[in-house]
């Protein structure tokens, strides 16, 4: 099997996130320091697209937010409100990934929901 077919299979693409995030199909400790490097590298990049994904993110927000202020329907500034919350529950998520570095262990990793 080749290395990247492996790979692929360590990090699984979220919805939710934008981004693919760790899906180790064994425990840290199991795996080989190769294959840890491997791992870590390949983190590194989808890592590095996470600042993006956050504004863009962000940009969705102002967008609801402007749209919000404009609302007199009450339902739908609930709504509204909502979609908002989650795209910040979104961004932090993303700042959490972001600051997972080498301990990529399940146990570390925040909800995927």
């Amino acid at each position: 099997m080749r290395i990247d077919e492996w790979l692929d299979r360590q990090f699984a693409y979220s919805e939710r996130h934008g981004i693919a995030l760790p899906a180790l199909e064994k425990d840290w400790e199991e795996l080989t320091p190769e294959c840890q490097i491997a791992v870590i590298a390949r983190w590194e990049t989808i890592r590095g697209r996470i600042p993006d994904r956050i504004f863009a993110l962000e940009e969705a927000i102002r967008v609801k937010q402007r749209l919000l202020f404009e609302e007199e329907d009450f339902a739908s500034s609930c709504r509204i409100n909502g979609d908002i919350a989650d795209l910040a529950s979104r961004i932090n998520d993303l700042n959490i990934w972001f600051r997972t570095r080498q301990e990529l262990e399940p146990s570390a990793k925040p909800h995927n929901g």
